[in-house]
Order: C-alpha cells, then sequence, then structure tokens
C-alpha cells in the first residue's frame, strides 16, 4: 500500500511547549517522547491509537510565532515544489535535507495556508 500524497505528520510550534503537550495529551490521551535538546525542544507523538499519522510539539523559544502545520509525504520534494510554484503556490523554506537523508521543504498555497512536504529517507539510510 503507498502512502505517498497523504498527509502524514504534523508539527506544532508553540512557545511554551511544555503546555502544548500538556493540552494535547490531555485533550486527545496523546502520549510524548523527547528527541531533542534542552535548547532545541522536540517532543514526538503517534497521536491516538491507531491513529496512523504522527507529530511532534517543538520549542519555539518565542524566537518565531506559534503555529500548527501539516506535512504530506510524496515521492519527491523537488518535483512537489515545482508544481506548487505552477500551480500558484510559494516556496517558504526551500528543500533542505536532514542528516538522515529526509528531504522537506515548506510551502504557502495561493490563499496563504502553510503546510510542508517531505520524502523520508532512501530504505537503507
Amino acid at each position: 500500500m503507498s502512502i505517498g500524497n497523504a498527509v502524514t505528520w504534523f508539527e506544532i510550534g508553540a512557545e511554551r511547549p511544555d503546555e502544548a503537550q500538556r493540552f494535547y495529551g490531555d485533550l486527545f490521551g496523546w502520549s510524548f517522547t523527547e528527541e531533542g535538546t534542552a535548547a532545541a525542544s522536540y517532543r514526538t507523538t503517534e497521536g491516538g491509537a491507531g491513529a496512523g499519522i504522527g507529530g511532534a510539539v517543538r520549542g519555539t523559544g518565542g524566537a518565531s510565532p506559534n503555529y500548527a502545520v501539516f506535512y504530506v509525504q510524496v515521492a519527491d520534494v523537488a518535483e512537489t515544489v515545482r508544481r506548487a510554484e505552477a500551480a500558484g503556490g510559494k516556496v517558504l523554506v526551500p528543500r533542505r535535507e536532514n542528516d538522515n537523508g529526509l528531504t522537506f521543504a515548506h510551502l504557502l498555497d495561493p490563499a496563504g495556508n502553510h503546510f510542508g512536504v517531505f520524502a523520508p529517507p532512501p530504505a537503507g539510510s
């Protein structure tokens, strides 16, 4: 079964990540695992039981406004960015690759809504 072009990840940026984690944990029963450092908090969750979507609460430290964004898993980030621009979208964060090989970009749709696209690292990475 292919999961391409499906929303498979979300991220919530919060100036007070402890508060956001408590709120979403209490509201939806989500549990979190700390993946970051004291300076760069990144807490992941698998959502509710069998939810099929993962997510994270990221501490912004007041460096950026609070936000919530969804990510669509795609086969080719560069091609998706090209197609988004051709359809009237804008690039907010150009294609980047993490140390583990995951590639991503942040886009704006023509109405100004922020979303992300990503491709997981190649198998065996």
